[in-house]
């Protein structure tokens, strides 16, 4: 009992034509339907339109078209009985010794089914009816996910708790339809004249499950994408990432639902349509904007001229600068004059002990914004006040 491989690949070829009475997938499915039942086409031996006939029942002899993009499975008496998962047009036949249950293709797609097709086959003699069902193994579109109320996650990179509440939508894909069909699809949709495995209809529960485990997932997806380092452990680029984000979504209803390995189930592509962070996320958030505003060469050459400037109105002022200034500072009046003042280069010069100290400063720059991080570890401390630290910052910045 199985399939007669007839011919393969495109279905519009010399030999396919010569059909004038087979199976085919029912016309006008919606692109979020995962099952659907095979419906008799085309015309009954000259006698008219086949489309009368029993829909979910094929006979022996039957003539069957597999698009691309689907799968074909017979069921009999709840068991899986035959399979066709590469395109083509193929003969049911329970009879003909050289039929085949199993049409899989090549590639790793067809090694898996393969695998899962030697744990699920039906072991028995089936009779010359059954129940013949297409399982779409496209991307399967608008699959919604949002929460109500903030979720929570660790974040590796402000080293604290973060939180947000966010809504999109997510691609799926049937990567196993022998799994999907024995292990999740609910038995109303296997049985005679079935209604279709719609995943955007509401009233199907086992879509609404999904759902539901999307969003009870969502905390550790996104622990997952921004404590990746190959994601740069940044949650400013989730929207961005519509594949990197669906890995790690896909990773984690995977840990804790098993979708692909017991259902044939993956999250493909993601599409975050809003997200919204707390307070305190916001607050953490607008920190790094202004950590990463003074960070490598632009901050460096930032500070450098608010330095130059708090120099040039603290002489026009009169005031010069006071010590703290003057401890710190020196250093980046140094870097920042680049050699305006010139030191005897005579080898009979021999600055005095103060004057040295000057000199080697100047001549040993130090960053002004690791100068400016140390003086806030003063301030952490407690060795220096707030206002000395708010005027050696405002010094530093030219403010």
């Amino acid at each position: 009992m199985g399939f007669i491989k007839a011919f393969t690949g495109a279905l519009g070829g010399t030999f396919a034509d010569q059909w004038k009475d087979f199976y085919a997938p029912r016309q006008g499915v919606s692109g979020t339907v995962g099952l659907y039942p095979a419906v008799p086409s085309g015309t009954n031996a000259g006698r008219g339109e086949n489309t009368k006939g029993s829909e979910n029942i094929i006979t022996n002899g039957s003539k069957i078209i597999v698009p691309e993009g689907t799968a074909l499975i017979t069921i009999q008496d709840g068991a899986i009985t035959g399979l066709v998962a590469e395109p083509g047009g193929f003969i049911f036949s329970s009879d003909d010794p050289n039929s085949q249950s199993m049409f899989a293709g090549n590639g790793i797609f067809g090694q898996t089914l393969k695998q899962t097709w030697e744990r699920v086959k039906f072991g028995g003699q089936p009779g010359s009816q059954q129940l013949a069902f297409y399982v779409n193994l496209k991307e399967i579109p608008n699959n919604k996910f949002g929460t109500q109320s903030e979720i929570y996650w660790d974040d590796a990179f402000f080293g604290t708790q973060v939180g947000a509440v966010t809504r999109g939508t997510y691609t799926l894909k049937i990567v196993d339809p022998l799994l999907f069909v024995k292990n999740f699809v609910p038995s109303k949709y296997l049985q005679p004249n079935a209604p279709e495995f719609d995943f955007a209809d509401m009233d199907n529960d086992a879509g609404t499950q999904l759902f539901n485990e999307v969003v009870g997932t969502l905390s550790a997806a996104f622990s997952n994408y921004t404590n990746d380092p190959s994601k740069g452990n940044r949650i400013s680029k989730i929207q961005a990432d519509q594949i990197g984000f669906a890995q790690a979504m896909s990773q984690a209803v995977e840990d804790a639902y098993q979708w692909k390995t017991t259902r044939g189930l993956e999250i493909v592509k993601t599409a975050i349509l809003a997200i919204e962070y707390d307070e305190d996320t916001k607050e953490l958030m607008k920190d790094v904007k202004k950590a990463d505003a003074l960070s490598g060469s632009r901050g460096n050459s930032f500070m450098q001229q608010a330095v130059a400037r708090g120099m040039q109105s603290a002489g026009e002022n009169g005031g010069g600068v006071n010590m703290a200034f003057m401890g710190m500072g020196m250093n980046v009046a140094g870097g920042m004059m680049g050699g305006m003042q010139q030191q005897p280069t005579s080898s009979s010069y021999q600055p005095a002990f103060g004057q040295q100290q000057a000199v080697t400063e100047q001549q040993t720059p130090q960053d002004p914004t690791t100068k400016l991080l140390e003086m806030k570890k003063l301030l952490d401390a407690g060795a220096i006040t707030q206002e000395d630290y708010d005027k050696i910052k405002n010094q530093l910045l030219g403010l």
